[in-house]
């Protein structure tokens, strides 16, 4: 009998093959459903628990773009179990606040779970640069996005670093969130969204918790 692993390998396997792209990618047909059913974000679809010791080892690299600036960079920002500094510096300031022009250290942390979610699907095909939407904000830049009606806790993690609004093309929010979710290094909040860019994820380093926003 297949086990869980064998499960969700099989299944990355297909959607990076196109082979379950309705059930796995076009969540934007359900969602009115899930909402009209007060559904909680839907189960993990990939399952980071299967990856092995190789993948946690080998040098790490963030290929990212910031549509607000334009900006596209491919940064090798771990080798040989060691941040390298300068890397490190870079992603900070591609992680900053664009539009408060500040920048801050960015939680390592965060870090890893954004590569390793680039990196996991990757492995099956689907290599796309991750797209932050939102990194480092200032209070100031949290106050007004919150005058503007657009979600934003008061007390935002975005503001110390530890959180970051992310998408991947080719995966919906359903898909991408449960990925993050299953790294277990914090909160996954699911915005869902219509229109041709669809929704984001957001991914933090806080308490393990999931909403929908």
């Amino acid at each position: 009998m297949a086990s869980r692993r064998d499960f969700l390998q099989q299944g990355l396997r297909l959607t990076a093959a196109g082979l379950v792209a309705v059930p796995l990618l076009d969540a934007h047909a359900r969602q009115g459903a899930q909402e009209a059913a007060g559904a909680q974000p839907p189960p993990d679809l990939f399952d980071a628990q299967v990856v092995d010791l190789d993948f946690w080892v080998k040098p790490r690299t963030l290929s990212v773009v910031r549509p607000q600036s334009g900006e596209r960079s491919r940064v090798l920002y771990w080798k040989d179990g060691q941040v390298i500094d300068s890397a490190y510096q870079e992603l900070c300031h591609i992680l900053r606040d664009v539009n408060g022009k500040a920048s801050m250290a960015i939680d390592p942390k965060l870090l890893e779970t954004l590569w390793a979610s680039q990196a996991f699907v990757a492995r099956y095909g689907l290599d796309h640069p991750l797209e932050i939407l939102s990194g480092y904000r200032t209070p100031a830049s949290n106050a007004h996005l919150r005058e503007q009606g657009i979600p934003a806790a008061r007390q935002s993690l975005h503001m110390s670093g530890k959180a970051a609004d992310v998408r991947i093309a080719g995966l919906t929010e359903e898909v991408l969130g449960g990925l993050v979710r299953s790294f277990r290094q914090g909160g996954v909040g699911f915005y869902y969204r219509s229109g041709p860019k669809g929704g984001w994820i957001h991914a933090d380093t806080g308490l393990q918790r999931t909403w929908k926003g």
